[in-house]
Order: structure tokens, then sequence, then C-alpha cells
């Protein structure tokens, strides 16, 4: 009776080395458009393969459109592009009903027209841009995976991700996502400034007569099979614990708080921050080419992972005091 399960974990380890084999390949394809930004590339596979959704703050001029165009290129992937204003409409991103006429019986019917909500990885650029009920239609399709039009429920295709970018610079005209919406996205990246060896090669690059093609290395049912693989990598117990301990220090009325958070915290993670830990930890392992994460896999996405979830408070502000170094300030208590 004990075979069927060794036989299964087998074909994890097979699994887990072809995922690790193909996170070499997709970054050297990856790297031939674009230059740094390795963390970045990273991190969006995390996200990926865990299942979740990354929100990118970046000033215009970084290459973020052309980073995720370049990861649904590798990946075989259908990818779409909605930007985001204050006139947009929720059925611009769901798709809308159409009255069509059959040319033999002249009879009428509506017809459904699929928004770009419909593709694989899905890049909603300036999200904070457009009113709360157009981005609400957006982020129930994440939650949801599906789109409710008319009454009509329609099923999104999966491997389903959704980026959304946002300018930290520009804050008038702009609806900042609320705590609970943003609590959707597994991951709050922020891209920096490339370094100037790096800003050399990209204007090199991209001043040149030059056209790189891209094989596919992955596709989407491989990418729906790692997921799986994800959640079935097993976790020790203290990587758990370790995990849930760094998100309830986050919230200022429990006794494991350290003083500096009920100091300057008014709200802090919740248990979904602590699923996000494990799964992000998880999908760093298997790219390492490791069958189970360890407690510095949790330390290497706790930042994105947590810096959205913290509410600060005026006294924060006073001190210049932003979510990420509290996060930094936690790491450095262990």
């Amino acid at each position: 009776m004990s075979v069927e399960p060794n036989r299964h974990a087998h074909d994890d380890v097979a699994q887990a080395e072809a995922l690790h084999e193909a996170y070499n390949r997709l970054r050297q394809a990856i790297g031939r458009v674009i230059v740094g930004q390795e963390a970045i590339i990273e991190q969006l596979l995390i996200s990926l393969l865990a299942r979740g959704h990354c929100l990118l703050i970046g000033v215009p001029g970084l290459a973020k459109t052309l980073l995720v165009r370049t990861v649904a290129r590798v990946l075989d992937l259908k990818f779409s592009r909605i930007q985001f204003t204050p006139d947009l409409m929720p059925s611009d991103i769901t798709g809308t009903e159409i009255i069509e006429e059959d040319v033999h019986s002249g009879r009428r019917y509506f017809k459904f027209v699929q928004g770009p909500i419909f593709a694989n990885i899905v890049l909603a650029d300036e999200i904070n841009r457009t009113p709360p009920k157009t981005q609400a239609a957006l982020l129930e399709a994440m939650q949801e995976y599906r789109v409710t039009v008319a009454g009509q429920t329609y099923t999104l295709e999966e491997p389903f991700f959704v980026l959304a970018t946002q300018n930290p610079i520009e804050q008038e005209g702009t609806y900042p996502l609320p705590e609970a919406q943003l609590d959707r996205f597994m991951f709050n990246l922020w891209l920096d400034y490339p370094t100037f060896e790096q800003e050399v090669e990209v204007v090199r690059l991209t001043t040149a007569d030059r056209e790189v093609e891209l094989e596919p290395v992955l596709n989407a049912e491989q990418i729906l099979a790692f997921q799986r693989l994800v959640r079935r990598v097993p976790v020790a117990e203290h990587v758990i614990a370790y995990a849930v301990r760094m998100a309830r220090r986050t919230r200022p009325g429990q006794p494991e708080a350290p003083d500096f958070v009920r100091t300057w915290v008014s709200w802090g993670a919740g248990p979904r921050a602590s699923q996000y830990l494990i799964l992000g930890a998880k999908a760093r392992a298997l790219l390492a080419g490791r069958l189970t994460p360890e407690v510095e896999d949790v330390r290497s996405v706790a930042v994105a992972v947590l810096r959205h979830r913290i509410v600060t408070n005026f006294n924060a502000e006073a001190d210049g005091i932003r979510p990420e170094h509290i996060v930094e300030r936690l790491l450095a208590l262990d």
C-alpha cells in the first residue's frame, strides 16, 4: 500500500527539478530583453506559481509594461493591458453584451463580447486612476476567477495573474485602493531606478535597431501543474510558526507585538498574510531547486507580503516611518 505515495513523491521531485531548470531558462530569456530587475522577476514568478497577484509601484519609464509583456511571451500566455482612466467603466474590463441580428431569420439576440480581463496575464496600468466601482470589477475577478455580466457568469481561463501598477508620485485625481482590496494582492513590489551600469546597458540596447526573438519556455498547462506542485510542498512546523508569528507581531493589539509596533501601527496584517508568507516561501524554495522551504524563504518574501497590509498611524508619519521600515525591524528581532 505504500507504493502510491512514494510514486507521487518521486513525481514531485522530478517536477521540482523541471521547474528549477525552467526557471534558469526563463531568467536567461527575460534577461535578453530586460536589464537587471532580477529580484522583481523572481517575485513575479513566485506570485504566479502561488496563484497570487502583484501590485507594482514605480515611476513612469521603468519598463513595467515591457517586463510584464516579456514574462507573458516566455511563458506562452495570453497577455492583456488595461489603461485605467477616470472614465473607465466596469464593462470596459469585463466585457459587455451587444445586440446582433441573425441574417437569415432577422431575429435579434444578445451576444457577449469578452473584455480584456479574459487573458492569462493582465496588466492593470495605474489602477488608482479609476473610480472604486471599476477597481472593484477587477478585484472581484482576481478573487473569484470569474466575472458576472447581465446575470450570466463567465469563468476566466487559468492561469490567471493580475499585475496592477501605481505611480507613487502623482496623487492628485487618484482613488487609493482601500485596505481590504490591497489585501487581495499577494505582493507589493517597488521598482527602483537602475544602477548606472544597468542604465547604460538599457540605453545602448533600446536605441539600436534590435529585435529579440523569444522562445516560450513554459505553457499554461505546465504552469498549472507547477501551481499544484507548490500546494503539495511540505513545510516544517517551525517554518509555519515563524510565518504566523511574523504576521501576528504586526498587530498592535497582540501580546507578541513589540513596542515599536504599538507606537507606529494602527492595523496589522491579517491571516491572509501568514498564508502568503508560506506560499511565497514554498514557491521560492522550488525555484531555488529545494523541496521544502526554510525560515530564510519566509524572510525573503516578508517585505513584499506585509508592507501593504500594515496601516501606520500619525506617530509613524511624524517620525518618517513607513510600513517597510516596520517589517525590516521585525525581521531584525530574530
